[in-house]
């Protein structure tokens, strides 16, 4: 293999295999602690484009592969949402290795399958901007031999901007990383809020105006309509103050209305994508059709991808069946419980690879709620649990012990469409920059499912470890522990409470059905717009309500000042190599990188306000909000000298 021609090798694969363990172990504690994850994509460009560079003859294409891999891995880090919630049921005592790895791996690789043929309809056939994807492109192209030398000082001024903004605000804590303001109107509250961070400015330029206005209108109905009509009908505790009783009721409610707009959205979505997603399906298992494509518009031979698609459902029918076994009479039921949760994993995580791929498409994987995405999976799968135990074809032992059993298997069904999730979000980005680049897709798919692989295999180790050093939530592993130092792991508490609200027959669904109202409204609206050429993009809106109203905010004003200041930005691609997209870039990288290593210190020291400096909350106002808008003022003015005609 040349130097010219090097993509898929076996440094390529040692390498991202490196950077996996990294930033798996990273993700995982991240998320467990806070709730958060970064996204690795970027982080992992970078940090292979450097290694790689360093070793010699190293390529565009390469590099491409190294990141793919590395991410992938990464993005699998997000079973952490569920897969904690077994222990802190009590169902398990530790994490099994090899049950944990095989869920792992499974969902995952299911995910690398789903996303073959969406690549046809969602990046080869799609408009959509995938930021992430994008950016990825942009800096390795800028960074190898041949790459723009302008477009590059525009990548590196925007990553510095940036990465010195968030090691002020999240490092040394000398600065706000964020504003909120909150105002009452009798009983109502309301709150202005936004984010003091440049990659999600950067995210906002390169989404565009449409998208951008469409997570706005998500914010003013959840914050600007449904927290002041909660405040109306419930009671305001007195220990509380306006803001934390309106973020209590985000959390608890407005959220909860949020991923029933996001259900009834991702279903149109899916449904409007059909004939495209079709023809992917055909063109995707076709080997007539693949031998006419190009090199660089090959997926994998149908052959493979039909010998990989009967493993999967070998190896989740016999993981399944393994889980069920010891808890269940051996009859008919064990057998309809199996097919539940094949059947989920194929047909509902395949409407959930799709939705999640068209959100990524919109607002890259670093906002996407996968949380939101979780949510509808484990209440649908509840349902259909119900349905099954009206009809009396559930297996006794599950629903015994207050559907102990049930919730658990619930938990695991769900581990699997988590992973298959994560990784449909992730890979149709690492797809675009694929395509960008000129990658093959189909070596870009062996590097997922190796990815796989490798975070499959780092997660449960990690998992445990940070069981036994700390502990989640209230599950404490040895008596005498601090539960004051457990990490909270609020996704799987919150995915097990919802499970035990339904088979229990106690959740409130009030905001659920007003969510899916609101979805059915914003979808009648978005078709009456197209009419007149424009449009509303009702899972958009539905991401705005979800998503804390600060990512919203400030992805909009990133589309805004895009759309005023850079005359580029009135076109989608806003120009491949315009000083607008490089900065933007910047932004996403900048910040992306910091995170990265400030989380590796979290993470080794088990404190996440290692390097913070005393200073007092007003001078970090006044810092914050300083510091933001002279980078804001600076990006404005880039962007209108650069896109001055010559």
């Amino acid at each position: 293999m040349t130097s010219a021609t090097r993509e898929l090798t076996i440094r390529g694969l040692v390498l991202g295999a490196l950077i996996t363990i990294i930033f798996t172990a990273s993700n995982v504690y991240l998320g467990l602690k806070i709730g958060l994850t970064f996204a690795s994509s970027i982080p992992a460009t970078v940090i292979s484009m450097a290694v790689l560079r360093a070793l010699g003859g190293s390529t565009i294409l390469e590099n491409n592969l190294v990141q793919t891999q590395a991410s992938a891995a990464g993005t699998l880090s997000c079973v952490f949402a569920t897969i904690p919630g077994l222990v802190m049921i009590g169902f398990w005592s530790g994490f099994p290795y090899w049950e944990s790895f095989f869920i792992t791996l499974l969902g995952g690789a299911t995910g690398v399958l789903f996303t073959i043929p969406l690549r046809r309809a969602l990046v080869t056939h799609s408009a959509l901007p995938y930021p992430e994807g994008v950016a990825c492109a942009e800096i390795l192209r800028v960074a190898s031999p041949e790459g723009n030398q302008r477009a590059l000082q525009a990548l590196i001024r925007g990553s510095l901007i940036a990465a010195s903004v968030t090691f002020l605000s999240t490092g040394l804590r000398i600065i706000r990383d964020g504003w909120s303001t909150t105002l009452s109107l009798g009983p109502s509250i309301f709150r202005l809020q936004g984010a003091y961070s440049l990659a999600l400015i950067g995210t906002g330029y390169l989404v565009g105006l449409g998208g951008g206005l469409a997570m706005l209108a998500g914010v003013l109905i959840g914050w600007g309509i449904g927290i002041p009509w909660l405040c109306l009908i419930i009671p305001h505790p007195a220990s509380l103050s306006n803001a934390d009783f309106a973020t209590d009721l985000w959390v608890h409610k407005i959220r909860f209305m949020g991923a029933g707009t996001i259900a009834v959205a991702a279903c149109w979505t899916v449904f409007s994508l059909m004939r495209p997603v079709l023809r992917g399906l055909r063109e995707a298992f076709s080997q007539t059709h693949r031998a006419s494509l190009e090199e660089t518009d090959r997926d994998l031979p149908p052959l493979v991808m039909n010998l990989l698609l009967v493993a999967l459902i070998l190896g989740l029918g016999a993981l399944f069946t393994l889980f069920l076994w010891p808890i269940t009479q051996h009859d008919i039921t064990l057998l309809i419980m199996l097919v539940l949760g094949l059947a989920a994993c194929l047909f509902i995580g395949f409407l959930v690879a799709s939705a999640c791929g068209y959100m990524a498409g919109i607002i890259g994987s670093s906002s996407s709620p996968i949380s939101g995405i979780s949510i509808i999976s484990v209440v649908t799968l509840c349902l259909a649990l119900l349905g099954l135990e009206t009809l009396h074809l559930v297996p006794e032992a599950l629903s015994a012990h207050d559907q102990h059993s049930a919730i658990a298997y619930i938990l695991f069904v769900l581990t699997a469409l988590t992973g298959s999730a994560a990784i449909s979000n992730d890979n149709l980005q690492d797809l675009k920059t694929g395509q960008l680049v000129g990658a093959s897709p189909w070596k870009q798919e062996i590097v997922l499912l190796v990815g796989c692989v490798v975070g499959a295999l780092v997660i449960p180790p990690v998992l445990n470890v940070l069981y036994q050093a700390y502990g989640f939530g209230s599950s404490l592993p040895r008596p005498g522990m601090d539960p004051s130092h457990a990490l909270a792991a609020p996704q799987p508490a919150l995915m097990a409470d919802i499970a035990r609200g339904i088979l229990l027959r106690n959740l409130d669904w009030t905001m659920i059905l007003i969510g899916a109202f609101v979805g059915i409204g914003l979808i009648a609206i978005d078709r009456l717009l197209q009419i007149r050429n424009l449009a509303l993009p009702p899972l958009a809106v539905g991401m705005g309500i979800y998503l804390p109203p600060d990512v919203s905010v400030t992805i909009a004003l990133g589309s805004v000042i895009a759309f005023f200041f850079d005359r580029t930005a009135h076109n989608a691609s806003h120009g491949d190599d315009s000083t607008g997209t490089m900065i933007a870039s910047g932004f996403i990288v900048g910040e992306s990188l910091i995170g990265v290593v400030i989380a590796m210190l979290s993470g080794m020291t088990g404190h996440t306000d290692l390097l913070a400096l005393p200073v007092s909350m007003q001078f970090q106002n006044l810092a914050g909000a300083g510091i933001f808008a002279l980078c804001l003022v600076w990006f404005a003015m880039t962007l209108r000298r650069a896109s001055r005609p010559t």
